[in-house]
């Protein structure tokens, strides 16, 4: 059987894969001449660069789509069902390295990194003291309220970052109410022998009392508009490191000119490349280019769950 891996798969899991018989290509073919292609395949993965259309499926044979990555909105899901192509995807795998990611903007904005890695290298010899009282009004997380809006496995990750932070947390979620978090160790991730239970406030509370909001939530509805902005603490910090068009872009850059909202670390984006760019440009903003399960650890534990996935489900 033949795999197409079209944007690419880690080498564990394409070794795991070869091993088990599979012939995995990983050339990559361009949207447009996908439909022609694809029926020299029976297994496509993807990422969220290639597009899985109803045009893809009606081309070929596929015996199964995989998503290496947790969200599923490049496939046509309804399509995927009517032609009973089954879809899996690896929800674990990225959680750590997205969490992570959440912090490293939130220590960026709260110790103004996002403006002095920009001004030390024109202006750090002779504006050096000038940089160092603006840099000087930074914050800790520590004592902090964090607000997560959708608990997942994603909002699960960040909450036990937070809370080893010294952070309180608050959170909302669309379906569970009460919440038990088990800590983890670093690397090994087993079990502690302590839980945490957590219940969950509405989305108002979320709003209004959070110094720093995280979204979390599946797919790329809107979830942060001008309402919701408009609700929040004034000098709330807001990260997104979901998808793009959960939050509302040009609601968000008004949000940052009224300083309701203080600052923004923003990974993904309505459109990408951007379109909408005029909240870029502002010293408040921390930018990243969609990277969040971008770690090579990622990557490898997204290859390997994905592989055998593949493989439990064609040996079924």
């Amino acid at each position: 059987m033949k795999i197409l891996a079209n944007d690419g798969i880690d080498a564990a899991g394409k070794r795991i894969l070869e091993a088990a018989g599979f012939t995995v290509i990983t050339d990559k073919i361009p949207q447009s001449e996908l439909p022609a292609k694809i029926s020299d395949y029976d297994v496509l993965i993807v990422r969220s660069a290639t597009k899985v259309t109803a045009e893809v499926m009606d081309g070929g044979k596929l015996k199964l789509i995989a998503r290496a990555g947790v969200g599923l909105d490049n496939i046509d899901l309804k399509h995927a069902g009517i032609k009973n192509i089954p879809v899996v995807n690896t929800p674990n795998a990225s959680s750590r390295s997205v969490a992570e990611l959440v912090f490293a903007h939130i220590f960026t904005l709260l110790r103004y990194l996002q403006v002095t890695n920009r001004e030390m290298p024109e202006k750090g010899v002779e504006n050096f003291n000038a940089l160092k009282k603006l840099a000087s009004g930074g914050a800790e997380v520590a004592g902090k309220r964090l607000g997560i809006i959708g608990f997942g496995r994603i909002g699960q990750e960040v909450a036990r970052m937070a809370i080893g932070l010294g952070m309180e947390v608050l959170i909302y979620d669309y379906k569970q109410r009460e919440f038990e978090l088990t800590m983890l160790f670093h690397r090994s991730y087993q079990t502690k022998n302590f839980h945490l239970s957590l219940t969950g406030v509405t989305l108002d509370e979320v709003l209004g009392q959070s110094d720093i909001i995280t979204i979390h939530t599946p797919g790329s509805a809107e979830v942060i508009g001008e309402e919701e902005i408009n609700k929040m603490k004034h000098g709330v910090v807001l990260i997104n490191c979901a998808r793009g068009g959960v939050v509302n872009e040009k609601a968000m850059n008004k949000g940052l000119e009224d300083r309701r909202i203080s600052a923004a670390g923003i990974d993904v984006f309505e459109q990408e490349p951007p379109v909408y760019t005029d909240f870029m440009s502002s010293s408040s903003v921390s930018l990243s280019p969609h990277i969040g399960a971008s770690t090579s650890e990622a990557q490898e534990r997204v290859g390997v769950e994905l592989a055998e996935r593949i493989c439990a489900f064609i040996k079924r």
